[in-house]
């Protein structure tokens, strides 16, 4: 998981725009199961780790760019015993592919995630620390709510 340090120059360089987050900063050493479709965990969301195990086989494929976690208002840095702590919360997470939003809804399996759906996106914006779009390629986003 990304350090709060290192959040912190990120937004400090990007005007406080919040970066979109590869899967690792995300998702390793994070056992908050609540970081991300927080109404859905308990109600058959998988678990965090079988979330990412999906999303970097996703990822792997020939026809991705790139997938990245946008984050939601709610991500902050507090202090907890003179520690800063990032407290993450993950929106979204952002598909850049050929492929039509159908197509990526079967891939991730949609119901599966218990997500709303994918929909196309413009991560720019919205979010710093994207990486380039291929020709060709766009932005989906699985959303939940």
């Amino acid at each position: 998981m990304i350090e709060a340090n290192v959040f912190k120059q990120i937004l400090e360089e990007n005007e406080g725009q919040f970066p979109m987050l590869t899967l690792d900063e995300f998702f390793s050493g994070n056992s908050e199961e609540d970081t991300i479709a927080p109404n859905q965990w308990g109600q058959g969301r998988p678990s965090l780790g079988e979330m990412w195990e999906m999303l970097r086989k996703v990822e792997l494929m020939p026809n991705v760019a790139w997938v990245r976690v946008a984050l939601h208002d709610d991500t902050e840095i507090i202090e907890e015993n003179g520690t800063e702590i990032l407290n993450l919360a993950g929106d979204s997470i952002v598909v850049c592919t050929d492929m039509k939003s159908d197509e990526l809804k079967k891939i991730v399996n949609c119901e599966w995630l218990c997500s709303d759906g994918v929909v196309e996106s413009e991560p720019a914006l919205y979010y710093s620390c994207i990486p380039p779009i291929p020709p060709n390629y766009n932005c989906l986003e699985i959303v939940w709510d």
